[in-house]
């Protein structure tokens, strides 16, 4: 289960999740992104403080975002990876993960 909430203000619109973003919730996570208006995705932060787990799907979803323009804010060990990894990429290309450096 995850629950999203949505808090608004003149500079900036936060999202917080909690729960699980797996399954069904990375589709409903989803559709209220693309319900943020598109100018208004650069102002976004997704607070990902009360998120227990990421599935691969929900990662991918969460590059999408920060690429789109959104911020990503996470405090839990596991959680502050999985953002440190999608961050560390280029917004217009994928994430380097799995990825093997070549010298």
């Amino acid at each position: 289960m995850l629950k999203i909430t949505t808090q608004s203000d003149v500079d900036v619109t936060k999202m917080i999740l909690e729960g699980c973003l797996v399954g069904p919730w990375v589709e409903e996570l989803d559709r209220c992104w693309r319900g943020v208006e598109g100018a208004r995705q650069e102002r976004v932060l997704v607070d990902l403080t009360g998120v227990t787990f990421i599935a691969p799907e929900g990662k991918a979803l969460l590059t999408k975002m920060w690429q789109q323009g959104a911020k990503l804010h996470a405090v839990g060990c596991l959680t502050r990876c999985i953002v440190e990894d999608i961050t560390k990429a280029d917004r217009t290309g994928p994430s380097r993960s799995g990825r093997k450096d070549k010298r």
